[in-house]
């Protein structure tokens, strides 16, 4: 079998990561090359900055991909057409048993429509997520991606009956699976691993008495600019009195610039690998975040967290305590540092499985190799 991977942006490189071991474990198991599935890693460049890709793929031991597109930029509509353009290209070279693409971005988008018009089956991995927001760009990217897809593996229970509440169950050969959230297994897997560098560890020593991380990335924050000076104005009041960390992310750091915002107390950093991240969050007393995955790492290190953000496609999060959304409210943010972070939680809940969704992922995949 063999599985062509799609991915273009940070947080799809974690995700592919752990089914990468997964698939890398099992070849061991099988007697000959012949026999043991193949993996073709096709990256995009959606992601371009070299902090925000290339580096994931030595920290998370990712093999390196057999294609780079380099197309990151543009509108949304030029990037996934070009994207479906060179995806197709590729697929029509190396003839994949299916595709296997991550989340939400343009990335996910175009690599599942390339397989699917050449009959290529897709898995879509974290499948069932719905923020209901439709001015959403990557709400129309997961909801045409499920769509399309054969195996919808999902991680959450709620995913799923967002997908059967859709007719999901009725669409020609989807097959739907909770199988966990593979960023889990990431985080099982890495957190031993991750110790920070030598510029980390002097910031960490620095503020060794508690701090707060922040990201903020998102589009709706970052290019609308009333929303971005009520974060920037929330984050800086909350800094005279907690230390705010924020590893700044290219597009805000250009509208930063382009509005002419000031970061006065907030301690802004170079963008970070994957396991530096790991170590803030390690240490760090609360997050806020407008990022999906970093939501549920401040769950996975038992971080209360406050979201930059009017919905959540993790609602069990904010439904059990974990999470309050805030939007970009700058009296909201502020109260929520006040009130919110300081209470009581418990955070034993199994809201994302038991850790072995890598696994799930790639027994399901093979086992079905030769199905039409």
């Amino acid at each position: 079998m063999k599985i062509a991977t799609v991915v273009g942006a940070r947080p799809q490189f974690v995700k592919a990561a752990v089914v990468s071991r997964e698939l890398q474990k099992f070849k061991r198991t099988c007697k000959s090359d012949v026999d043991a599935p193949k993996e073709i890693i096709v990256h995009t460049g959606q992601h371009y900055d070299n902090q925000m890709s290339d580096i994931f793929f030595k920290e998370m031991q990712i093999p390196r991909p057999a294609y780079h597109l380099g197309l990151g930029g543009g509108t949304h509509g030029s990037m996934t057409g070009q994207m479906l353009v060179r995806i197709e290209e590729i697929f029509f070279m190396e003839k994949p048993d299916a595709v296997l693409v991550y989340g939400d971005t343009n990335s996910t988008l175009a690599g599942a429509l390339a397989a699917i018009k050449l009959h290529i089956p897709v898995a879509h991995i974290e499948a069932g997520l719905r923020s209901f927001n439709m001015q959403m760009p990557e709400e129309i990217n997961r909801i045409l991606t499920d769509r399309i897809s054969r195996w919808l593996f999902c991680p959450t229970e709620i995913a799923v009956q967002n997908l059967k509440r859709e007719g999901a169950g009725k669409w020609p050969g989807a097959q739907i699976y909770n199988v966990g959230d593979v960023m889990y297994d990431a985080v099982l897997f890495y957190r031993e691993r991750a110790t920070p560098g030598s510029l980390l560890n002097n910031l960490l020593a620095q503020y060794k008495d508690g701090f707060y991380l922040a990201t903020v990335h998102r589009q709706e924050n970052t290019d609308n600019t009333q929303r971005l000076k009520n974060i920037i104005t929330a984050l800086e009041n909350i800094a005279t009195r907690v230390p705010v960390i924020l590893p700044l992310h290219p597009r805000t750091r250009k509208y930063l610039l382009k509005t002419g915002l000031e970061l006065r107390r907030v301690i802004a950093i170079e963008p970070i690998g994957y396991l530096d991240m790991i170590c803030l969050l390690h240490n760090c007393k609360a997050v806020f975040t407008d990022s999906g995955g970093v939501q549920k790492e401040a769950y996975f290190f038992q971080k209360p967290c406050i979201t930059l953000r009017d919905e959540t496609e993790w609602v069990e999060l904010v439904e059990h305590g974990y999470n309050r959304l805030v939007g970009a409210d700058k009296a909201k943010i502020i109260s929520a540092e006040q009130e919110f972070i300081h209470r009581d939680r418990d955070f034993t809940k199994p809201l994302y499985g038991d850790g072995h969704a890598g696994k799930k992922i790639i027994d399901i995949l093979l086992n079905s190799r030769g199905e039409k």
